[in-house]
């Protein structure tokens, strides 16, 4: 283990105390520096370059599989395509503290802790692959293929993760909105392979089991705090839906789902200088598996992303998926798989980040939703039968079409072939 991974093992096994004395800004600032010091070599490391015939034909898929993240969640999408494909493929459980809770046990069959194949396809983002390289070791690279698969949600791409570029033949993303940015930054080859989305959910995490109303037109928004208040914006989906809904109004609600408790509390002391004497805001901070996460999507009436960026937008996706239609900003990745016709496209203004919020820097760019047209879309669903349905129909039709398993697999299938046809 390399020593600047022990120093970040030792603070995850610290974390409960350390987030009781030092803000987690400041935490995520000094993880940032350990991988950082880390990396500032690594331009000059020689990676072996790759033999296909040196290791048996597969996939060595690394990353961390059991987290209970959006992260997690994409690496267990990417596995899910490997698993429907004709390759043989391992899994590396990599993980880098400190960070959220690991239970997800989903694909606990495929991992081995080894990497016996000659491809690896790490699915560790540009921030972190450093440590990573450091921490499994040279030789784990050294004549394979190896694969990134990054998600980023800006145009604009941090300089400091540059020399991660270096650790790779080629990089893979879920969204051609990644890809297109990233190209701006390395003339190595970079592909896009979009998830198949899958939403499984059960009946028995209903209204009931999350302490929610019955009898009321409920709004959700759900964000993870290590992925950012800001760029999720849960304070533009609270402006809108006061603005759609007075005090008053008992028939409507909105639901606020957040991860990470150490720092939720402090997001919901921010948040509650915003009620305004609002009582029909409801707070769900604990974490779920992903089926009862699916299943708070499935049991509201309409999910609301008033994001500034997003990467992919998954939460969007599984919305779509199970029914529940969607309010959005109409920029970046999630426009992809969503269209005015099967969602409720909210227009924006482009603009510039004000002050550093790492790991988005002063002068980078992302969107402002319009609030007020967002407001109209909740009114409208809340009060329109036939618009609601149409919407929820529309997403369904339009989200299986664009997130078809056999369309990823082929996708994966064709590069992977053209790696090993490319260096026979």
């Amino acid at each position: 283990m390399s020593l600047s991974k022990a120093a970040l093992n030792m603070a995850e096994a610290l974390r409960p105390v350390l987030v009781k004395l030092i803000p987690q800004k400041m935490l995520s600032a000094v993880k940032a520096k350990v991988i950082e010091k880390g990396a500032k070599d690594l331009e000059k490391t020689e990676i072996t370059p790759f033999e296909p015939q040196a290791h048996k034909k597969g996939i060595n898929l690394i990353g961390s599989i059991k987290s209970d993240t959006g992260l997690g969640q994409s690496m267990r999408l990417v596995a899910e395509i490997l698993e429907n494909s004709t390759w043989d493929y391992t899994v590396y459980d990599y993980f880098v503290p400190p960070g959220g809770s690991r239970t997800n046990e989903a694909f606990d069959g495929k991992i081995t802790q080894t990497g016996p194949y000659n491809i690896n396809l790490i699915h560790v983002n540009p921030s972190e692959l450093p440590l990573a390289f450091m921490d499994v070791g040279k030789n784990q690279w050294d004549t394979r293929y190896n694969i990134g698969y990054w998600l980023w949600e800006l145009e604009e791409f941090p300089k400091e993760w540059l020399p991660a570029f270096h650790l790779l033949d080629e990089v893979w993303t879920p969204s051609e909105f990644i890809s297109q940015n990233l190209r701006k930054y390395t003339d190595k080859p970079v592909y896009t392979l979009p998830y198949s989305v899958t939403a499984p959910a059960d009946a028995a995490y209903d209204r009931d089991y999350f302490h929610l109303p019955k009898d009321r037109f409920l709004f959700l928004m759900m964000y993870d705090s290590g992925s950012g208040m800001v760029r999720k914006n849960p304070l533009g989906a609270i402006e809108a839906f006061k603005q759609a809904f007075d005090r008053e109004n008992k028939q409507v609600g909105l639901v606020i789902k957040m991860n990470r408790s150490e720092q939720s509390e402090k997001d919901i002391e921010n948040i509650r200088t915003k009620l305004d004497g609002y009582d029909n805001i409801y707070f769900i901070c604990e974490t779920l598996s992903k089926t009862a996460v699916n299943s708070l999507t499935a049991c509201v009436d309409v999910f609301v992303s008033l994001h500034r960026a997003e990467g992919f937008g998954l939460v969007m996706a599984e919305a779509m998926l199970l029914g529940t239609p969607v309010i959005a900003t109409n920029w970046s990745a999630n426009t992809e798989f969503m269209n005015r016709e099967s969602a409720c496209m909210v227009d924006y203004k482009k603009t510039a980040i004000e002050q550093d919020i790492p790991p988005f820097k002063k002068g980078y760019h992302w969107a402002e939703a319009d609030v007020a047209q967002a407001a109209a879309y909740m009114k409208r669903l809340c009060e329109d039968s036939a618009f609601y349905e149409q919407k929820k129909a529309a997403a369904g039709a339009y989200i299986r079409e664009k997130t078809k398993m056999q369309h990823s697999v082929s996708l994966l299938e064709d590069r992977l072939g053209k790696i090993l046809e490319e260096r026979k």
